[in-house]
């Protein structure tokens, strides 16, 4: 499968791939991770992340051009990651299409999420 635009089935495929592979994908350079802003709610970051490198991959263009997929365990990304962007009050977007458009979550929900999806 690959992205579609509908928000909900992208999300249910990150979920399902990041079980299956045990990591998940984010944008990172020399100066650190992607960000951009909510389309949700008014000064707030989302940092981006995908189930997969291929889906991840055409976002390096344009403003991300310096950016290249690369891989967070799954482990580290609930146990150090997740815990920390909800302490810095920043949200997860997952498996954002073409458009960088999708679902945002809070960070403790998606790493509830997560552990359900490994049960």
């Amino acid at each position: 499968m690959s992205l579609t635009e509908d928000p909900e089935a992208n999300h249910a495929w990150f979920l399902q791939q990041v079980r299956e592979s045990g990591q998940v994908w984010g944008l990172k350079s020399s100066t650190g991770w992607a960000v951009s802003e909510s389309g949700e709610f008014e000064d707030t970051l989302v940092y981006p992340f995908w189930a997969n490198p291929t889906d991840a991959a055409p976002h390096c263009t344009g403003d991300w051009a310096h950016f290249q997929p690369t891989a967070v365990p799954l482990e580290a990304f609930l146990n150090d990651w997740l815990p920390g962007m909800s302490e810095d009050a920043v949200l997860v977007g997952t498996n954002w299409d073409a458009e960088l458009s999708g679902m945002e979550w809070e960070p403790l929900e998606l790493a509830s999420q997560l552990r359900q999806t490994q049960a």
